[in-house]
């Protein structure tokens, strides 16, 4: 009897695209960069000037040339930390509630509310 094939789990990330983070293992620690693009159903994240790897391009029409590409790959999403800007430091984060009644994500160590 064949299994039925399930669908891809999104996991529930502490990131967004567009949140300034700090890289906190890998060959890569210490560094800080934005998220461009927030892979959900892997779990991982793509931070700006992070993970680079050169990729070597074939060419593709007749009369073309190959090239040498710099690319941002990958980074699991527990291997960054939410970053304060205003105060340089790195930090947990929480969730709060605004007058409004907006839950807003904060940062622990400063305070600092991160959405809009």
């Amino acid at each position: 009897m064949a299994s039925k094939k399930q669908k891809p789990k999104f996991y529930k990330m502490h990131v967004k695209a567009g949140d300034t983070v700090q890289v906190i293992a890998g060959k890569d620690k210490g560094k800080v960069g934005e998220i461009i693009k927030a892979l959900p159903q892997e779990s991982k994240v793509i931070v700006k000037g992070v993970n680079i790897k050169t990729k070597h391009v074939k060419p593709q029409a007749e009369g073309e040339s190959g090239r040498i590409v710099t690319q941002e790959y990958p980074i699991h999403s527990s291997n960054v930390m939410l970053y304060s800007t205003k105060q340089n430091v790195a930090s947990r984060i929480c969730y709060t509630f605004t007058e409004e009644g907006k839950k807003v994500r904060m940062l622990k160590k400063t305070g600092e509310i991160i959405d809009k």
